[in-house]
């Protein structure tokens, strides 16, 4: 992707999909996700992760698997919150910039 990512951006990403997961979800599997939509490496997650742990939006757990431990993550109340509105203003950000690709609407 030739657009820079920010932080905030970031952060609507991951939580939007661990709010997919009731349960929750775990690590690999949310790279895998985010990765879907932008270039991601697990080193650049997990600092997010940790930050949105830190803010109460995530809470974290651990799960046996396989013999093994897994950390889950799981958002909280405050992370949907968060999450409804980072939606908010991403809609009335990409209908401005979708306004100027096509001439001018929606600004």
């Amino acid at each position: 992707m030739v657009f820079n990512t920010g932080s905030a951006l970031l952060d609507a990403i991951v939580l939007a999909v661990v709010s997919r997961e009731p349960e929750g979800t775990y690590g690999y599997k949310i790279t895998q996700e985010v990765r879907q939509a932008i270039d991601l490496s697990e080193s650049t997650l997990y600092p997010v992760l940790r930050r949105l742990q830190k803010d109460d939006c995530l809470e974290v757990y651990d799960m046996e698997c396989g013999g093994r431990n897994r950390r889950y993550y799981r958002i909280t109340a405050r992370g949907s919150a968060q999450l409804r509105l980072y939606r908010a203003e991403w809609e009335r950000y990409s209908e401005k910039i979708t306004g100027m690709f096509e001439g001018g609407r929606g600004i």
